[in-house]
């Protein structure tokens, strides 16, 4: 059954040793776990609900999730957005939803609640696998902000994407330009987050800190960013206070280099 793709699923197989999958329907769970082990031995751990998926997830660090979304018995959004807020080592791990009412709200909902992937039932093997190397064998940047925490819905290194161009900015950046220009829009959002969500400002805020002094080709970004981070780390070490006016001043000089054409309304575009 699995001959032709043999050789895709050996490079798969070692992202695929721990799965859970959130489903509270017997039957549709234990399809997918019987198809995963087929693929790669999979240990395979189901969660009926939200509780029970939830702590599955913070014990048995799984490496890929599968959500059912459309069931009265298990909100699959919510699941997703609880486990990209969580601390737990599975928090970026990959996540394929699936259901059977595949609306255009519920995929938008889904993308935005920080899923990979979107698989449709009933799904054929062909469709199981196309899910399967999308979150195992491409990489997908990762987006740390405050309202969106999840992959990049943006895919700049993509290169495959030959849609409509849909943003004002889109032809006249370099994605080298818009990853930049979105860490400075996160650490702004972030910034004005820090009273009403200061775990999730700071987190954020180290992400960017660290990518942009570790990315950025401007040498005075770099320092910028550095002394940011410097900063946020001496506050973390020391669990000083994080309120917007303390972020606010740390983040100036970072932020002096956001284009004064970019969306001020203060919020992340990682769409």
């Amino acid at each position: 059954m699995f001959d032709g793709d043999s050789k895709l699923f050996d490079k798969m197989a070692p992202h695929l040793k721990r799965v859970l999958v959130a489903d509270p329907q017997a039957a549709s769970a234990r399809l997918l776990s019987e198809l995963l082990r087929d693929i790669a031995r999979s240990h395979v751990w189901v969660g009926p609900t939200n509780d029970r998926a939830l702590k599955i997830a913070q014990t048995c660090d799984p490496q890929l999730v599968f959500v059912e979304l459309a069931d009265d018995k298990l909100d699959g959004l919510d699941f997703i957005r609880k486990l990209r807020r969580s601390t737990w080592s599975c928090r970026q791990a990959p996540v394929i939803a699936i259901t059977g009412s595949a609306t255009a709200p519920l995929i938008l909902a889904a993308r935005d609640a920080g899923a990979h992937e979107f698989l449709r039932k009933p799904f054929s093997m062909k469709d199981l696998a196309r899910r399967l190397e999308a979150v195992t064998l491409k990489d997908r940047d990762w987006v740390e902000g405050v309202a969106y925490i999840g992959p990049d819905r943006r895919r700049f290194n993509s290169g495959d994407y030959a849609g409509p161009l849909k943003r004002k900015t889109d032809g006249s950046e370099t994605p080298y330009q818009q990853k930049i220009n979105q860490a400075l829009k996160i650490v702004r959002a972030a910034v004005a987050a820090a009273d009403s969500d200061p775990q999730q400002a700071m987190r954020a805020m180290l992400a960017q800190a660290n990518m942009l002094q570790t990315t950025a080709t401007d040498f005075r970004l770099t320092l910028a960013a550095s002394e940011f981070y410097r900063h946020l780390t001496k506050a973390k070490h020391f669990d000083a206070p994080m309120t917007t006016e303390n972020a606010g001043k740390w983040a100036a000089s970072v932020l002096a280099f956001l284009p004064k054409d970019a969306d001020a309304r203060g919020r992340e575009e990682a769409a």
